[in-house]
């Protein structure tokens, strides 16, 4: 039998070896590691400008950016958060571990991203923000979400964990709303190993987030908050600069990628491709198909004959996040019908810098050998 190389659905991007070394040598004088150094100051600033945003904290990840800035809101116990199941766990957890009660919305067929048509029914009077999510890359309609969150009062903040240098408009996309969250997770196409960061509006919004992830400490004897610790350390900073000098050339090469996927599974019966907002740029984060009923198997069978075949894909995202063991069948009533058949029927396919034409013929063959 064949030994074949295991292809994963993803693999982390790297600068060069020699620059990481060369760029981490002064951590070895200074002896600063952490605590917002240098590094920490430098990312920041750069990140700043290169997402076009008003203003941006660093974080240890982008979970904790996510509870630390909807906990800056002091949005008041059991208060609802209208937010989609059709995304990582951690958006859902965010919103419990502050005491806030998720309520969920469905999505759009056509990008997985909220529908806005359905997000003004889910309003009620404890209603206090949305968190809609830029799937897979794809912007969520910012602007209607906008009008509905004046119309009723509401905070709107981002999940933008997919979306690290997506424009919409010429804007970067972590200016919309009143604040946004991104993810540098190893698995994302720019990281910083493990990271995260905050973009808003309000400036003030920056202060609160630096006292919030460093214990809530103010002075070497005042602790103003109860606070967590968030904060990114210098090593971690230090792959995010040596990251972000090579993310063009991570955007362009994924975007072949991307064209050549398209090209050869084109036209195969069955298979679908996400649309996306057509007014946002992309950043080629994810490659996900829909495995549709008129294919030649399921979307789980498609997927274990691809891992008998050494390739990695991934459902993602199932089960949707209400649908998770932890809640048990509390949200099992819930109108959130595309959701659950989009759950079941996508499949993002492995990408990354290293993946060879080769490896893309390998998994191009098994999907079109599957076809009916």
């Amino acid at each position: 039998m064949e030994n074949k190389e295991k292809i994963l659905v993803t693999r982390a991007s790297m600068p060069p070896y020699e620059e990481y070394i060369e760029a981490i040598k002064p951590l070895w004088d200074s002896h600063w590691l952490t605590n917002m150094g240098t590094y920490h100051k430098a990312l920041e600033k750069n990140l700043c400008e290169y997402l076009d945003v008003p203003g941006l904290s660093l974080m240890v990840n982008g979970h904790m950016a996510l509870e630390m800035v909807i906990h800056t809101f002091g949005f008041p116990q059991g208060a609802e958060v209208i937010t989609t199941p059709f995304t990582f766990i951690s958006t859902t957890h965010a919103i419990l571990r502050n005491n806030l009660t998720p309520v969920f919305c469905d999505i759009k067929e056509s990008d997985g991203t909220i529908d806005e048509n359905k997000i003004e029914a889910l309003i009620t009077n404890k209603t206090v923000a949305i968190l809609p999510v830029h799937v897979y890359g794809h912007v969520c309609n910012v602007e209607a979400i906008e009008r509905i969150a004046k119309k009723h009062k509401l905070k709107v903040i981002y999940d933008a964990a997919h979306a690290f240098g997506v424009r919409y408009h010429g804007k970067g996309i972590g200016s919309f709303g009143d604040a946004s969250i991104f993810s540098f997770h190893a698995t994302k196409v720019f990281h910083s190993i493990e990271g995260g960061a905050v973009s808003f509006r309000d400036p003030q919004i920056y202060d609160r987030l630096y006292c919030l992830k460093n214990f809530g400490i103010r002075s070497e004897e005042v602790v103003t908050d109860v606070g967590a610790n968030a904060k990114m350390n210098e090593f971690c900073a230090i792959m995010g600069l040596c990251n972000l000098n090579h993310i063009q050339e991570y955007f362009a090469d994924r975007e072949k990628k991307d064209k050549y996927y398209r090209k050869y599974l084109a036209g195969v019966r069955g298979i679908e491709f996400l649309e996306g907002n057509r007014e946002g740029s992309l950043n080629y984060a994810y490659f996900p198909i829909l495995v549709r009923e008129e294919y030649g198997m399921s979307r789980d069978e498609l997927f274990d004959t691809l891992r008998m075949q050494e390739i990695h894909a991934r459902k993602y995202f199932y089960p949707l996040t209400c649908d998770q063991m932890c809640f048990g069948d509390r949200y099992r009533d819930a109108d959130l019908s595309i959701a659950r058949k989009m759950a079941s029927e996508i499949l993002v396919l492995p990408l990354y810098a290293e993946l060879t034409t080769e490896n893309m013929n390998r998994i191009i063959s098994v999907i079109k050998d599957g076809a009916r």
